[in-house]
């Protein structure tokens, strides 16, 4: 081996796609499958379409740049706002994004116009999480304006959770969600195509049977790519399957050494202060991969 590798089965991810597709279905609901944690390899996105996914999430545009000039002609979300440079980029290459700024919506609609398209944008609303999103209190005043915007159409409502700050779905901000929704398909006089509950953190209510009716879109990537080992941190779901990546690396040292260091304690090259417990002489083994690579807390 040359070096640290990640190998990617793209069978297991292809199943855990359909896996999840198959069971969402049952209840209404489309899956967008994620691939912004791998880098949006098309291989892995098209491992995703076989699964049956209705279309890819990215939130970098090379990424989506990527899926593109690979020939990927599905659907594309982009699940983040764009800066004002990027705008007419997303008006060109992705077919739905996550929208919470006006000034921004305002100029996907005059791109949008000049180009003469119409961009669907998900207007998304912060139940908690406090990642993007308006206030439920400045939903009315916000689609009133954007409705008045020719270059943009609100394709659907959305939320962001179990992200930024760790706030779980809860038939409780769901059923809130779906509310949001139908109050902005009153304000429309039209009927949203998506009403997008979250991503896998949002799986474990549906195979329990709490997530409110209405909601019709999931985000998918971890429970696709890692078979839930974070979303089902205490019932895995069965039938998913994990390792579908796989990290290899070369040892370039094995020897007996204490498991607590020696001398005078202070800071590690990280700027923290470590404690080790005294387990006695171990045979430790150093690997050519390190934390300029990977998240080693995140290695099972």
């Amino acid at each position: 081996m040359s070096g640290p590798q990640v190998a990617i089965d793209l069978g297991r991810i292809e199943r855990n796609a359909r896996t999840i597709v198959e069971r969402c279905a049952l209840s209404g609901i489309k899956v967008f499958g994620v691939t912004k944690g791998t880098c949006g390899m098309p291989q892995v996105a098209r491992a995703m379409l076989r699964g049956g996914v209705a279309g890819i999430a990215e939130s970098r545009f090379e990424n989506i740049r990527r899926l593109r000039d690979s020939g990927i002609n599905a659907p594309i979300m982009l699940l983040r706002s764009p800066p004002m440079a990027r705008v007419e980029e997303v008006v060109r290459t992705v077919d739905i994004s996550l929208q919470s700024e006006l000034a921004t919506i305002r100029e996907i609609s005059r791109i949008a116009e000049r180009m003469g398209r119409v961009h669907d944008i998900m207007l998304m609303i912060d139940l908690g999480d406090l990642r993007e999103g308006i206030w439920p209190n400045d939903l009315i005043p916000t689609v009133e304006q954007i409705l008045q915007f020719k270059g943009v159409r609100i394709a659907g409502i959305g939320t962001n959770l179990g992200c930024f700050g760790a706030i779980m779905p809860t038939p409780e901000n769901l059923g809130q969600l779906v509310a949001h929704a139908y109050k902005t398909e009153r304000l429309s006089g039209k009927s949203l195509d998506v009403i997008s509950g979250g991503a896998s953190s949002s799986l474990p209510l549906l195979l329990e049977g709490r997530l409110p009716a209405g909601i019709n879109n999931l985000r998918v990537g971890e429970a696709i790519l890692q078979g839930g080992v974070e979303t089902f941190r205490d019932v895995p779901w069965a039938e998913l399957e994990p390792d579908a990546c796989r990290l290899t690396s070369d040892i370039i040292e094995v020897k007996l050494k204490p498991s607590r260091p020696i001398g005078q304690s202070g800071y590690d090259a990280f700027g923290n202060q470590p404690v080790f417990p005294d387990e006695g002489d171990r045979l430790r083994a150093i690997a050519n991969i390190g934390r300029e690579d990977v998240l080693v807390e995140g290695l099972t």
